[in-house]
């Protein structure tokens, strides 16, 4: 992947390649992990249209992460698909110069309505977060809304519409859902779509996250392979987070993203910027940089791009490598929630 000669560099030497672009706060799910009914209920103050950024505002700062030498895009949320005409957005956003690909990620839902226009305004692919298709475990796990059908529609529209490789992300709970990977996986198996395998980790605090929940993935290798031999495949690019794995029998691939038991961190080359203008680091991360105040406040293109530089070339971020030492000696991190700061 070309990297300009000005991108910046950070302290671990991670250059700027990938920018996840959150465009809502909001979705219409109420996953257990990530925003259980309890908290996030109707009364709940989401962020305003005006405290969002609006289109014209994302395109003015991708463009300048583009400059610093982001080549690949994904839009994510909360759900996506409920900002309106996002559409036009991405269409804007695949004229820029140096933007590679657009990538987008959301619980399908919404897909099948969208697909074919995403894909005419220039999306590359989807990745559709789907934890189960047991309908009484994913009615749990999703805090009882939506209907799988309408996921398996949206997964079919978006094969049918060219948004491919289309990717299927189920995050693995010990007890919960771990029992049904290989009734996912069998689902998906020989339909081209990839199916991939996350451990169960500690984005936010509301989870309450303990490390016996997590499935390793060496575990559920061991599982998927003794009714499925796998061979390891090389990765596709460097940065890419899945380890990857094809069917013996020629039936697909599948991934796994092991965050807990095999950190990435030193081939992390991603930025976040939430729907509200703040830039952030890293996954885990427990504070943002405010991109949105001085770009309302009129500051130049110059002068939002040596944010962005000073921001970057400062990073230090590796919270997965760090997890366990963090765990040993007590120290609890108050961590961004992934709902605001874009999965």
């Amino acid at each position: 992947m070309r990297v300009l000669e000005n991108s910046p560099v950070d302290r671990l030497g991670r250059s700027l390649r990938d920018l996840r672009i959150s465009v809502t706060d909001r979705c219409n799910f109420r996953c257990t992990y990530c925003m259980p009914e309890e908290k996030y209920h109707r009364h709940f103050k989401f962020l305003t249209t005006e405290e969002r950024l609006d289109f014209e505002e994302i395109l003015r700062l991708t463009r300048l992460f583009a400059v610093a030498g982001v080549r690949k895009l994904r839009i994510t949320g909360g759900e996506p698909l409920l900002r309106p005409a996002l559409g036009d957005l991405i269409g804007d956003l695949r004229e820029l110069p140096g933007i590679e690909e657009i990538a987008l990620t959301t619980n399908g839902i919404l897909l099948a309505q969208h697909a074919a226009g995403l894909k005419a305004a220039g999306l590359d692919r989807v990745t559709v977060s789907l934890d189960a298709i047991d309908k009484k475990v994913f009615r749990e796990m999703s805090g009882g809304r939506g209907g799988l059908s309408r996921v398996f529609d949206g997964i079919n529209a978006a094969l049918e519409s060219g948004l491919t490789p289309v990717k299927v992300n189920a995050v693995v709970q010990r007890g919960v859902n771990d029992h049904l990977v290989p009734e996912l996986l069998e689902r998906f198996r020989g339909t081209g779509v990839i199916v991939r395998l996350i451990e169960y980790m500690d984005v936010g605090n509301i989870n309450h996250w303990r490390e016996s929940d997590t499935v390793p993935s060496a575990e559920l290798r061991e599982r998927i392979a003794s009714r499925w031999p796998l061979r390891a495949e090389p990765n596709n690019y460097d940065g890419e987070v899945a380890t990857r794995y094809m069917y013996e029998d020629g039936a697909g691939e599948v991934g796994f993203i092991s965050s807990v038991t095999q950190p990435f961190c030193g081939s992390c080359h991603r930025a976040r910027l939430s729907s509200d203008g703040q830039l952030f680091t890293c996954l885990f991360a427990t504070s943002g940089t405010d991109l949105r105040e001085p770009l309302r406040a009129g500051a130049s293109d110059e002068e939002l791009a040596g944010i962005i530089n000073k921001v970057w070339t400062r990073r230090a971020d590796r919270y997965s490598e760090q997890r366990a030492q963090l765990i040993r000696d007590g120290r609890e991190v108050q961590k961004m929630e992934m709902y605001y700061i874009g999965g």
